[in-house]
């Protein structure tokens, strides 16, 4: 007998023969006739999901929140028109940290994300960990705040140091000659926020009847933003107008509250402020007149127009340029209404009904 012969032999081979007819029989009868048999194909493997990690500055910003709706939507558009799943992975730190911001760029990389979308909060901190993730195949974006001496292919946001000459022309423009005018500047290794602070130094520089008191730096929360603001009132109750190149302070109704009050006004002079954003805690500012002009940025398309420029990358292989420029919107009581009925239309759950209901 040869070596690795199979022997089935009695009884148990006529089991074997009649067990092996009923595994085969169903087989036999799919089996096509006339013809050579083909296996099933099998069905197309899922596409691989486009993993976004989305780095903001602050997780309690609502400005950074806004953004994160607009990049969960767009994903959920695309994946339905490309039919590639699109997940934006939420990695912003709940208050802002350079450092922190890196070493969640190091995470997505480690996550195997496709690509980071980020708003620096300290563009040293950051930049080594961008280079790294570009290094290792993840595309990197910015919006808002950026790393431009990164390795990121592309940012999208306002012109700041025009934005900051927008700040100081408006309240120029409601302020009497001689006033005094403080500035509110965030976090000061922003690099946006630095821009936007020499943008009102350069504007107040052609208005030599107002005089800039102070800069005062603010950790980005509203109630630390607030306390800046009624502390540097308190000390200097001369400050008639606050250039706020940021509207942390506005997501309070304190100021609403406290900055009527005669013995902060001093000299019985009102108070005006112009500053960046118009969500809609802000609003009650505008109809209140203590904000008569706030420089809205479309902050719902630094998420949209982040993924949309990020998946065409991926996807498509479409260049971007390096700077996706987005405009300021300029809001007013004229105009309150139509800019809270695109507020709404953003996903904004908060916008109150009285506004939506202006013309």
């Amino acid at each position: 007998m040869a070596s690795g012969t199979l022997v089935v032999s009695g009884t148990f081979a006529a089991a074997w023969a009649v067990g092996a007819l009923v595994v085969l029989a169903p087989a036999c009868r799919d089996r096509p006739t006339g013809g050579s048999f083909a296996p099933p194909v099998e069905a197309a493997a899922k596409p691989k999901p486009i993993r976004i990690a989305m780095i903001a500055k602050s997780s309690t910003n609502p400005s950074f929140l806004a953004a994160r709706t607009g990049a969960e939507n767009k994903a959920r558009d695309l994946s339905a028109k490309l039919g590639v799943p699109i997940v934006v992975d939420w990695l912003t730190p709940p208050r802002e940290d350079g450092k922190v911001q890196a070493q969640r760029i190091a995470q997505a990389v480690t996550d195997q994300a496709a690509a980071v979308l980020l708003s620096c909060s300290d563009a040293r901190a950051v930049t080594p960990a961008i280079d790294d993730a570009v290094a290792h195949g993840v595309a990197v974006m910015t919006f808002d705040s950026d790393a431009p001496d990164s390795r990121r292919f592309s940012y999208t946001g306002v012109d700041d140091l025009k934005a900051g000459e927008a700040i100081m022309a408006e309240l120029a423009r409601v302020l009497a000659p001689g006033a005094r005018v403080a500035i509110l500047a965030g976090n000061p290794n922003a690099p946006n926020l630095r821009r936007r602070v020499d943008g009102v130094m350069r504007e107040a520089a052609r208005h030599p009847e107002l005089k800039v008191l102070g800069t005062y730096a603010n950790v980005e929360t509203p109630e630390e933003a607030s306390a800046v603001v009624m502390h540097a009132q308190a000390a200097h109750p001369e400050i008639a107008g606050w250039a706020m190149v940021g509207g942390w302070a506005l997501y309070t109704k304190t100021l609403l509250r406290e900055l009527g009050r005669a013995e902060v006004r001093g000299r019985s002079r009102d108070i005006k402020i112009v500053a960046i954003n118009a969500l809609p805690p802000q609003l009650d500012y505008v109809e209140r007149g203590l904000a008569p002009v706030l420089l809205a940025q479309p902050t719902y398309l630094w998420g949209a127009v982040g993924v949309e420029t990020i998946v065409d990358k991926l996807v498509s292989g479409k260049a971007a340029p390096s700077h996706i420029p987005l405009e300021l919107v300029r809001v007013t009581a004229k105009n309150i209404g139509s800019w809270a009925r695109q507020l709404r239309d953003w996903g904004f759950a908060d916008v109150p009904e009285e506004y939506l209901r202006l013309e």
